[in-house]
């Protein structure tokens, strides 16, 4: 089900396989939504919306993404977004370890392609749209990759591998290849507090999370910490808390006839009428209803 996919966190979800180092995913989201809550993976990203708008936030930046736009998510960097006006949003990821593109021997691609990008020395334009023709060039990579991920015919994991090699060539002879290797000093202090406290919440989830608690592992007081959490993630730690939780709520809903009961607490709720108010908020429906696959507004 599509919405038991709604999970793109560093501990939750495996991107990739020894073989096909890369996760491909298509998904469609109603206005206002959180389309991807704030989270991070040791793999690169490839953001693509196909509709309808994203607003998107990378590590401090927040900015808007358009239908036929992509976002660029080196790996280890903080990101987050929700669906942008009132038409939600539907969007293709592709999730990849840069391994995949290493050559089996260390040879001129490797050293003047592949190991520059690895170090961020040369990545990806962080938004890519049509405004220049090599951007261009790279958005209509993406369309062939989205096309070989949705047919998936006998060895389109090669083809991938050949359309991000090509992208790689095409910023590298445009000139457009981006240096993030040097990271602001403060701004990196900030990512790595915020994810101490995001690992802690993700290992924590089925119990009982104070705010104190997660203020000390900063340190902060109480009321900065809630400020500082707010701003670098668009959501209060309460919000972010329960959505998380939800979010494993869903994937076990799908995956076994369990009681709700029993998967509320299994996720941290100890109450099961406020587990059932705060899901039915978050996925726009009860959670048998949403069992049954009637997703939509009640």
């Amino acid at each position: 089900m599509e919405q038991a996919m709604k999970q793109m966190l560093k501990e939750s979800r495996v991107h990739s396989e020894h073989l096909r180092p890369f996760g491909a995913y298509s998904l469609a989201y109603g206005p206002g939504e959180h389309v991807v809550d704030c989270h991070w993976h040791d793999e690169s990203e490839f953001f693509y919306v196909l509709e309808g708008s994203v607003m998107f936030q990378v590590d401090e930046e927040l900015f808007p993404v358009h239908a036929g736009e992509a976002v660029f998510i080196d790996g280890g960097d903080i990101h987050a977004g929700h669906a942008y006006g009132d038409e939600g949003c539907r969007f293709f990821a592709l999730v990849f370890g840069t391994q995949l593109l290493s050559s089996a021997n260390y040879d001129a691609i490797q050293n003047s392609l592949v190991l520059p990008f690895q170090e961020r020395k040369a990545s990806f334009p962080r938004l890519i749209s049509r405004t220049t023709a090599a951007e261009s060039c790279l958005l209509d990579h993406l369309d062939a990759v989205l096309k070989l991920c949705e047919q998936q015919r006998h060895g389109y994991e090669a083809g991938v591998k050949g359309h991000l090699l090509l992208m790689l060539h095409e910023i590298a002879s445009e000139g457009i290849a981006c240096d993030r290797s040097v990271s602001n000093s403060s701004a990196l202090t900030r990512m790595e507090r915020l994810k101490k406290v995001l690992f802690y919440i993700q290992q924590e989830y089925d119990k009982p999370i104070r705010l104190k608690e997660l203020a000390g592992l900063i340190p902060m007081s109480e009321g900065q910490f809630c400020r500082f959490f707010k701003s670098m993630t668009g959501q209060t730690p309460v919000d972010y808390i329960n959505s998380y939780r939800i979010r494993l709520a869903a994937g076990l809903l799908t995956q076994s006839e369990r009681k709700i009961s029993d998967i509320a607490l299994e996720v941290g709720f100890d109450n099961i009428s406020y587990f059932i108010r705060v899901f039915r908020k978050m996925m726009k429906c009860s959670p048998s209803a949403f069992r049954r696959g009637e997703i939509g507004d009640i």
